[in-house]
């Protein structure tokens, strides 16, 4: 992903209003992070952990997706699979996400869920920059580029969900 700015941020958020995606916690960090091992940015709100951002590039431009975090799941410990980039986690390390959908269908409280890493380092995980622990990650015969263009396909088609 190429580095973007905070007013770059802002402005690609699709299923927001100006004046939420306005108030909404942008990393502070930005300068720092290592674009060439992200495939998208995303953050948890420190203020609000239930709330989660991400920007992503797509076409030409930026689109930035604000989402909720349901509720945690209570009961038996299980390993839960991370519908991007695959990666399973024990306990909570994986968390059903609702986006509303953009425009007016979002309007009317339509949104999509999908689960997702919960912290939102999906990148880092295909990388192996970040370890999830023991049976993290499947073994597969795909090229680790090939884990990056599959995890980039899914992220698009969970953002033409929010978009369309």
């Amino acid at each position: 992903m190429r580095p973007v700015t905070e007013r770059e941020i802002r402005a690609s958020f699709v299923n927001c209003t100006k004046g939420e995606a306005k108030r909404l916690a942008v990393p502070r960090d930005l300068a720092a992070r290592r674009w060439d091992d992200l495939d998208f940015l995303g953050w948890r709100d420190p203020a609000s952990p239930q709330r989660a951002y991400l920007v992503a590039e797509s076409g030409d431009g930026l689109v930035g997706v604000a989402l909720r975090l349901a509720a945690p799941h209570t009961g038996q410990a299980r390993r839960t699979m991370c519908s991007l980039c695959l990666t399973t986690h024990s306990g909570d390390g994986v968390s059903l996400m609702t986006a509303r959908k953009g425009g007016r269908t979002g309007q009317q409280g339509n949104s999509v869920g999908s689960y997702l890493c919960t912290d939102l380092a999906c990148s880092l995980y295909l990388r192996g920059k970040k370890d999830a622990g023991f049976g993290a990650r499947l073994h597969e015969s795909l090229t680790p580029a090939e884990k990056i263009e599959r995890t980039k396909a899914n992220l698009a088609g969970f953002l033409d969900k929010v978009v369309g």
